[in-house]
């Protein structure tokens, strides 16, 4: 139309430099500094272990924000929401609260919004359940006793077993025959079995509106790869993605970085080569060997100074990285030169050891150290056993750390199968979870009742009229609940009321320790 004037407003290619609130040259060493500085173009710091990495991505956040960067056009990337915070939490402290707005999660949570989002370009419902290890444990095992494999004539393996040998195949990206033979030569007689199952899990979650934490992160990437209009839009949001513990990202989430940072390549990974510890989850410390490749113009800075050791022991350290066959050189110093260097005990078995483990621990207590201030590691917690035992006969109290997290808990996990059944009637894990907590109700009846729903249009309100009287009386309960909990649209009234139904379950199911499970809920 004549006489009308289009403009375009175009995306800033760089931010002015200002007057900064934080003196970052007196808080930072040269290194850190350089990293804090560079906020433009790939970048990727090679942060060895006590050198203040931490400290290096919250100034940098700080530095972001304080240059004039909104804080919700900034992503980080971390490996525990926990991380996170802290970092956020840190950065705010540090500077103001603008900077607790910057979008910080795990690779996860981040997956789970885009795709809620988004994910229609895949064909995904925005109601798709998230199965945690212990629901897929569970569906695995339901489609391994409907296929018969439960029947085999040797021992098919386990339902934690098959979730550890796909969820490997799906973070590796190797099909499930190459992971049996590295990793699980005992089950390949069961090979041809197992990759019926895996297909028969991809067709059970897509039939249910499923998505395990591997999909999320596979469905991201695919989105991400597929669709440049969503990518670009992903971009225009994030313009500024930072990465923590880069060394121990598997290749799919290296895919998801690079795609992230494609169209402003504002993209700073944070790690260790030296420091890849998770190989036994799917992680590859080539990614950041290679993340130059990647992004050919990356700067890489390394940081060496160390705060937490003395020069002894990184002198030790420095020895072991030198005999390495590739990686970033570093150097490791500190300003503490003084100190104990670390020794090495050889001992004939595991029971000296423990003794001697033991008596260490004595004698730092005869010197005035704390018991808390003390503390052995190893691999595995079961390498642990035998020293339990010592510390016990030597009545040294300890804590052990390990096992399921909070939200993996039976008990918890009961609990939120019967709010999810309100965010998804059709999510059949949870029925499954939820029938089975009912007294009389076995895992056939269980099955019969979860198909009979199905069918229904409405799940919810199709408890009460189940055709078999002895079960619908069994069911009366949970069909009540469930007809309060959708009138209710408060999260935390639903939460009591799914309380008040469950305790009574609760005290049943785990008579002998449900007062400690009922402060968890």
């Amino acid at each position: 139309m004549s006489g009308i004037k289009e403009f375009v407003l175009r995306s800033p290619t760089s931010i002015a430099e200002g007057p900064y609130r934080i003196d970052y040259e007196k808080a930072l060493n040269p290194a850190q500094l350089e990293a804090v500085r560079t906020l433009e173009g790939p970048l990727l710091v090679v942060a060895g272990a006590g050198t203040g990495k931490t400290r290096t991505l919250v100034y940098r956040v700080a530095r972001l924000v304080e240059r004039g960067v909104a804080p919700q056009h900034i992503l980080l990337l971390t490996f525990t929401r926990r991380a996170a915070e802290e970092m956020l939490h840190r950065a705010a402290a540090l500077l103001d609260g603008r900077c607790r707005a910057v979008q910080g999660g795990t690779f996860h949570s981040f997956a789970n919004a885009v795709l809620r989002r988004y994910g229609a370009a895949l064909g995904l419902p925005s109601h798709f359940t998230i199965l945690d290890r212990g629901d897929m444990e569970d569906v695995l095992q339901r489609l391994r006793t409907q296929l018969g494999f439960d029947r085999s004539a040797t021992r098919f393996p386990r339902k934690d077993a098959l979730a550890e040998v796909l969820s490997m195949s799906a973070n590796k990206e190797e099909p499930i025959l190459q992971v049996l033979t590295e990793l699980y030569p005992h089950f390949l007689d069961h090979a041809s079995a197992i990759e019926e199952l895996a297909r028969a899990y991809a067709r059970y979650k897509r039939e249910h509106a499923l998505l395990d934490y591997d999909d999320l992160l596979l469905f991201l990437r695919a989105l991400l790869e597929q669709h440049p209009d969503v990518r670009h839009t992903i971009a225009q949001t994030h313009r500024y993605v930072m990465v923590d513990e880069y060394q121990d990202t598997n290749r799919v989430q290296a895919d998801i970085v690079y795609w992230l940072g494609q169209a402003h390549r504002n993209v700073m990974v944070v790690g260790d080569d030296a420091q890849s510890i998770y190989s036994f989850r799917g992680a590859n410390f080539r990614n950041i060997l290679e993340f130059p490749q990647r992004f050919p113009d990356a700067r890489v800075v390394t940081i060496e100074e160390n705060y937490r050791s003395t020069q002894p022991i990184l002198d030790l350290a420095n020895a072991i990285l030198a005999e390495a066959r590739e990686g970033y050189g570093k150097q490791l110093f500190t300003r503490r030169t003084r100190g104990e260097p670390p020794f090495l005990v050889a001992t004939p078995d595991e029971r000296t050891q423990s003794q001697f483990v033991c008596q260490q621990i004595l004698e730092f207590r005869e010197q005035g150290y704390a018991l808390n201030d003390i503390a052995v590691l190893m691999r595995s917690s079961f390498h642990s056993f035998d020293l339990e035992l010592e510390l016990a006969q030597h009545r040294i109290p300890f804590v052990k750390r390990g096992g399921y997290r909070l939200v993996e808990s039976a008990h918890v996990k009961d609990l939120l199968a019967h709010l999810r059944l309100i965010a998804n009637p059709f999510d059949v894990v949870s029925w499954h979870r939820v029938l089975l907590l009912l007294e009389g109700i076995g895992l056939r009846t269980a099955a019969l009742i979860e198909q009979w729903i199905q069918a229904q249009p409405q799940p919810l309100a199709a408890l009460q009229s189940f055709p078999r009287r002895d079960v619908r009386e069994r069911l009366s309960g949970l069909a009540s609940l469930l007809e309060r909990l959708s009138r209710l649209t408060n999260p935390a009234e639903q939460t009591d009321e799914v309380l008040r139904y469950y305790v009574p379950i609760l005290e049943r199911q785990y008579p002998d320790d449900h007062p400690r499970r009922r402060k968890d809920l």
